[in-house]
């Protein structure tokens, strides 16, 4: 059976909201997938604000902007469907991650906002959602989810580094495989490019420029080593317990933050690798040179894909975790979450 999928992603970073229109279909076994269109639409100042800080707002203003999200983002998805010219009679579903503000798996929540029900109200679209709940439910950490089409679509490579908000990675051994977020990388990077009026380092130009600290260096690996020692997941909320204030703790230049910041990831990462191991990278941190080059000093053979790959990956793979609801198999394994079982994450709203 060919199942058509539009996957929506709203990451940590705060970029935008990444879409995109994909088909799945089994044969012999193995699932095959197409990106048929995917576009990006970034959130304006207003929706950074709101989404940053939302955290530190109250229980009404929380719910209220739950459900003004799920209209925004089903109002984009319309847009979406509109200007790539999709039929939308092809479309099985809609597959929405949401936006993570909560993430704490040791007190048995996870929070994932932009209601389904509304996306679902907004598109006339069958809508699944909510994919974490039940993970944290059955003792699960909620996180990693990428693992299952790392497992399932990217048979090809032993290890696969999403360069997001924060940087996780999944190993495949035979048909099994496990995984785990070990370190923070566009969020920081983004919160240092913040302090000097931009968005993000292009290119890794300004790490390049900077120099290292091997103090900085040492303590961000020792923090980051002990973070990872008690969670198996990691969420903003640990970002500016621990990060946050120990970045600002140097009173050096951004640039030479920025760089120690780089040759910090690469060396999480290789400690999270083998030497001369083939790591295929996506995600936004696959465009910072800087990251890239200091990986494959760590003697790793890294593959940048497409842009597109690069880009929707995530998306792709929501969209994946959507049709693995509708076909009833889990999507959620208990090898990467640690739950006690591996389960069928998602809720399904009908129009």
């Amino acid at each position: 059976m060919r199942y058509n999928v539009i996957g929506v992603m709203s990451g940590t970073s705060l970029d935008g909201v990444d879409l995109a229109y994909c088909s799945f279909e089994k044969k012999e076994n193995t699932w095959q997938y197409e990106i048929k269109v995917a576009k990006t639409y970034p959130y304006d100042a207003r929706w950074q604000k709101e989404l940053s800080t939302i955290e530190t707002q109250s229980a009404l203003q929380f719910v209220q902007l739950d459900n003004y999200l799920g209209i925004y983002l089903g109002k984009i998805i319309n847009l979406f469907i509109e200007e790539t010219g999709i039929d939308k009679n092809e479309i099985d579903a809609v597959s929405s991650h949401g936006h993570t503000i909560f993430h704490q798996p040791e007190k048995h929540f996870t929070s994932q906002i932009g209601s389904g029900a509304q996306i679902c109200a907004e598109t006339q679209l069958k809508t699944i959602c909510d994919f974490r709940s039940l993970d944290v439910a059955l003792g699960g950490e909620g996180a990693p989810l990428v693992p299952i089409g790392d497992l399932l679509l990217f048979q090809d490579y032993e290890y696969c580094l999403n360069l997001g908000g924060i940087a996780n990675i999944s190993h495949k051994s035979a048909f099994t495989i496990s995984a785990r977020d070990i370190t923070f990388a566009n969020m920081a990077g983004n919160y240092l490019c913040q302090q000097i009026n931009l968005s993000y380092d292009e290119g890794g130009a300004l790490a390049q420029s900077g120099y290292l600290d091997k103090e900085l260096l040492a303590q961000l690996n020792e923090t980051v080593h002990r973070i990872n020692k008690e969670h198996l997941s990691l969420g903003k909320e640990l970002f500016v317990q621990y990060i946050v204030p120990l970045l600002n703790s140097y009173e050096i230049p951004v640039k030479d933050k920025l760089h120690t910041l780089g040759v910090h990831i690469a060396k999480t990462i290789a400690e999270h690798t083998t030497e001369n191991s083939k790591i295929l990278v996506t995600g936004g941190g696959a465009y910072n040179n800087f990251w890239i080059d200091e990986l494959k000093q760590q003697q790793r053979k890294v593959i940048v894909p497409n842009q597109e790959l690069i880009d929707f990956k995530e998306a792709l793979v929501f969209a994946f975790l959507g049709v693995l609801r509708l076909e009833k198999t889990s999507n959620c394994l208990s090898s990467v979450t640690r739950a006690s079982k591996d389960n069928i994450g998602g809720c399904i709203y009908l129009p």
